[in-house]
């Protein structure tokens, strides 16, 4: 099992859902199943098909929250003018006009939507270790792409 790097801050959500997931979730799934069970005929009834399904579902989610938290290390924001967890990196593609500000994240924590790039990305892992100045590349399904860094926070 690999270690995952994760912020305090998504640890602690994390940790806060699966809490739910283990109480109050587990606890309704089984509420339903039991209403369902009580309409008979259990091969006919949607109900009991649904909430079995959802109980998959929940059972699904739990495992594998307990296995990012039991595999996570906990990685802290620290002013660097090299790329790492938490950095937030203003890169320019070579040849292009457009800059992008992206904030170094862990997989769970990705959402391009608002600029969080994971470091298992092509461009997450690209970032690692670079400085202000450097020039990189990696390859896309597009082809390499060449990049400047331009700041690094």
């Amino acid at each position: 099992m690999t270690e995952e790097l994760i912020s305090q801050e998504k640890f602690e959500e994390l940790t806060k859902e699966l809490d739910e997931l283990r109480t109050t979730r587990r606890r309704e799934v089984a509420e339903q199943l039991e209403y369902a069970r009580s309409l008979g005929d259990l091969s006919e009834n949607a109900e009991y098909q649904e909430a079995r399904e959802m109980q998959a579902a929940v059972e699904e989610r739990i495992g594998k929250l307990e296995s990012i938290l039991k595999s996570a290390k906990i990685v802290k924001n620290s002013k660097s003018d090299t790329v790492g967890m938490g950095s937030t990196v203003t890169v320019q593609k070579l040849g292009a006009d457009d800059k992008h500000t992206y904030i170094i994240v862990g997989a769970e924590e990705a959402d391009m939507l608002s600029g969080k790039i994971s470091y298992h990305s092509p461009l997450g892992n690209a970032l690692m270790g670079k400085k202000k100045g450097d020039e990189f590349s990696f390859h896309t399904p597009k082809g390499n792409q060449k990049y400047k860094i331009l700041k690094v926070e």
